[in-house]
């Protein structure tokens, strides 16, 4: 199991203790990304209050996520079939099958 560290982030001008198992400058580089996202939101003078601009922050960054997993479950698929090609041209010893 592996030890849980305290880091202290800044978002959006507030101060937060995040305990995690990841390193410190990870969870830096994530709070990071979510602090200029909701700025980035609450810059477009769209929204001003910030629970809101968090919000719509979490849906632009949850879009983000669920597309980068498409591209990789498409990415895993073009893989597969390669590998089934390639097998496909190899020889019967070489396929792992009996002759």
């Amino acid at each position: 199991m592996s030890v849980k560290r305290s880091v202290r982030v800044a978002i959006v001008g507030e101060e937060y203790s995040i305990r995690t198992e990841r390193s410190a400058e990870f969870t830096r580089a994530v709070a990071e990304y979510v602090d200029r996202t909701i700025r980035s939101v609450l810059e477009s003078g769209t929204v001003i209050e910030p629970q809101k601009a968090a919000i719509l922050a979490a849906m632009k960054i949850t879009d983000e996520l669920f597309h980068a997993r498409e591209q990789g479950d498409e990415l895993a698929d073009e893989m597969r079939n390669l590998a089934a090609e390639i097998r496909r041209l190899l020889p019967p010893a070489k396929r792992g099958e009996s002759v």
